[in-house]
């Protein structure tokens, strides 16, 4: 990793951690206000192919980085997160962004079937078979917009329905190791119009980690880091400076 500049150093280095169907450029708009207010981003690169691989490739991010760590995580990237923590002393505090935060054992499949009002499995496409077994799943691009990104402008969503990154099945249904978040401070954020993990979920996951500072934005779709990244920002420097 590059060296961060000496201000920047000062403070903890934020790795933003994709969920399912997206991918580390839907960061960008809370990268670009973090860099801004000096301090190292890295956006990780989410295989989306199970918990523990998974968190194994974010483990080995936050060890390449010297000095404290803020992990953030949107949607299965809070499943990662709660375990890619572990075992990492420079992890500070974990930020979940419409993210899963489960309690060991639990799935994200199980987790988001738990509340009404999830509609994702409406807007799944067809899954397509992996020549080595296993399947991975894609939301239908003509109703990427209204289940994924209602909030965000058509045209935008468009493209992100065509860059969309599919998760393997696998991922979604294997239950989660012990979580981070009963060691670590937690930080939550979320929209009450999220189609993908309802936010009675949402707000029941927050509250079982004993969130330091929860936020919900009214009518805010699944991906409320790239529709308002300015207060996804201000949470997660709340959490670099431990407020």
């Amino acid at each position: 990793m590059a060296a961060p500049s000496a201000a920047a150093a000062l403070k903890p280095t934020v790795i933003l951690v994709h969920g399912a169907f997206a991918d580390a450029g839907s960061w960008n708009g809370v990268a670009a206000r973090l860099r801004a207010d000096g301090y190292s981003v890295i956006g990780a690169a989410n295989p989306l192919r199970s918990v523990k691989g998974d968190a194994a490739v974010v483990s080995d991010i936050v060890k390449s980085v010297k000095g404290p760590v803020v992990l953030v995580g949107h949607s299965y990237g809070g499943a990662v997160i709660s375990t890619a923590a572990n075992g990492n002393p420079n992890v500070k505090s974990l930020v979940y962004v419409a993210a899963f935060a489960p309690e060991q054992g639990e799935t994200a499949l199980e987790l988001s079937g738990r509340f009404p009002g999830g509609t994702l499995g409406q807007a799944l496409a067809e899954p397509v078979a992996n020549a080595g077994g296993g399947k991975d799943f894609y939301i239908q691009q003509d109703k990427f917009h209204q289940q994924f990104a209602a909030d965000v402008p058509q045209a935008q969503a468009q493209l992100m329905a065509i860059a969309q990154r599919p998760i393997a099945e696998a991922a979604l249904t294997e239950a989660s190791g012990a979580p981070a978040w009963k060691k670590l401070p937690s930080y939550f954020i979320y929209g009450s119009g999220d189609k993908n993990i309802p936010a009675a979920a949402l707000g029941f996951m927050a509250e079982r980690a004993k969130s330091r500072k929860t936020v919900e934005i009214k009518d805010a779709s699944h991906v409320v880091m790239t529709s308002n990244p300015a207060a996804v920002a201000r949470l997660i420097e709340d959490a670099a400076q431990g407020q």
